[in-house]
């Protein structure tokens, strides 16, 4: 659930701020309940390094109720500090899912497809904050995916206004490319808590694609995607597909359109590329 309170500013977009609450995994109190002792316990509070990512409480209700609380994206020095009174903060509210990812198989082979998470998961918490980059990339990725899901709900027409919901990240190897998709999945799952109910991760290594579907590779990779449609048509999920190693579709459609290749090859990057196409 997520909510805005407390505070007025003549600059609002720079005084919003994101707080993100971790329910207690054996809490059965109603968010609207934890949202009141979460708004009083800011009220009024000038805000310090120490309030960014707070684990303790004075509140009996937040100790029983109430894991953590993080104002999210913040830097602050030292020195500086945040009056609340000058703030409006966004709420979101979530709970962790202890489970471990499983994996979607396709036919009656034991082909290990995809791995698959539910979202917020306990495997991915803290993943956003441990990653550093030069560029303001996080952010700038978020507020991309947030405004394509908006476009979404509100039925933009992208004939009008340019944009989908593909984004290709590149770089070299070990620079945290596959970090950050799982990341941005999590943290998109608790930003738009109040929208869906919960998220799905689809994780789909590219190599398997050849190695263990080749002679039938366009068909298992249609069964594939139509597993992938199954889960978007539930429309209190937000479900978010991370296809790794991308490169290695475009280096073997080159090899098969150069004859080094077999033309089963072509075909399964095809209909990879053509199912993409359609989610977007």
């Amino acid at each position: 659930m997520s909510s805005s309170v407390l505070g007025s500013s003549t600059s609002m977009a720079d005084n919003i701020y994101h707080v993100e609450i971790c329910r207690d995994p054996h809490s059965t109190a109603r968010n609207e309940e934890i949202l009141a002792h979460v708004d009083i316990f800011f009220r009024g509070r000038v805000l310090t390094t120490r309030d960014l990512h707070i684990t303790e409480f004075d509140d009996k209700f937040l100790q029983q109720h109430v894991s953590k609380i993080e104002v999210s994206d913040i830097k602050l020095s030292q020195q500086e500090t945040i009056c609340t009174a000058d703030c409006i903060f966004r709420y979101h509210i979530y709970q962790l899912h202890e489970d471990g990812p499983g994996t979607e198989e396709l036919d009656d082979e034991d082909l290990a497809a995809a791995n698959h998470w539910i979202l917020p998961s306990r495997e991915f918490h803290g993943l956003w904050e441990s990653l550093v980059f030069d560029e303001d990339i996080k952010t700038k990725l978020l507020s991309y995916a947030s405004t394509t899901l908006l476009f979404t709900d509100k039925q933009v027409d992208s004939n009008i206004i340019s944009w989908n919901k593909v984004v290709l990240l590149h770089g070299p190897p070990g620079t945290g490319k596959t970090s950050l998709c799982k990341a941005l999945a999590q943290k998109l799952c608790i930003r738009l808590s109040g929208r869906f109910t919960y998220g799905q991760l689809v994780e789909i290594n590219s190599h398997s694609l050849f190695s263990k579907w080749f002679s039938e590779s366009g068909k298992l990779v249609m069964k594939m995607f139509q597993k992938i449609q199954e889960l978007i048509d539930e429309p209190q999920a937000l479900v978010c597909v991370l296809i790794d190693e991308v490169e290695s579709l475009t280096a073997a459609r080159k090899s098969a359109m150069s004859g080094s290749e077999p033309s089963d090859a072509i075909r399964v990057v095809n209909a990879v590329l053509t199912q993409i196409d359609q989610i977007k």
